[in-house]
């Protein structure tokens, strides 16, 4: 089986909710029905994270769910996850505990843990609105990385 790999970065705000969702929305529909099987890599740690998920979960639900994974990437073991293990995994169709980013000091687990999504990725999609901020850190990652990228905020409107 072909597997497609689809990281999500952004800031933790979004400027225009409703346009970035409709950009997903776009994306991730041609992505299942195009792909074998794609895994869609999330963090939970923003808007844009969160506008990802119930994205990917509505294309899932009307467009097709036999060929891909909403995966939740943690940095680390969370008191948050920890508590609410079951509505955790009600959400998401798998969750990972990042090992790279576990083992560093928390200070530093976010950004192991992007570069870790990015390095696993086919396609890195960005909504960066300015330059500044973890997100657009990972971004630079993963241009000098040479990553596929995409940024919502680039795609004409």
């Amino acid at each position: 089986m072909n597997l497609f790999v689809v990281s999500f970065f952004g800031h933790r705000q979004v400027d225009d909710p409703f346009l970035i969702e409709r950009q997903l929305e776009s994306i991730i529909r041609e992505l299942l029905l195009t792909k074998e099987y794609i895994e869609f890599l999330v963090g939970r740690d923003g808007e844009f994270d969160q506008l990802v998920s119930s994205t990917v979960r509505r294309c899932k639900r009307t467009i097709r769910d036999d060929n891909s994974s909403l995966v939740l990437v943690l940095p680390y073991m969370t008191a948050e996850y920890r508590n609410n293990e079951e509505s955790f995994h009600e959400y998401y169709d798998e969750i990972e505990i990042c090992l790279e980013s576990a083992e560093k000091h928390f200070k530093s687990a976010h950004q192991v843990r992007n570069r870790s999504m990015v390095d696993r990725s086919d396609l890195v999609i960005f909504c960066i609105e300015h330059n500044s901020g973890g997100a657009y850190q990972t971004m630079q990652y993963a241009k000098k990385a040479d990553a596929k990228i995409m940024n919502l905020t680039d795609v004409p409107r």
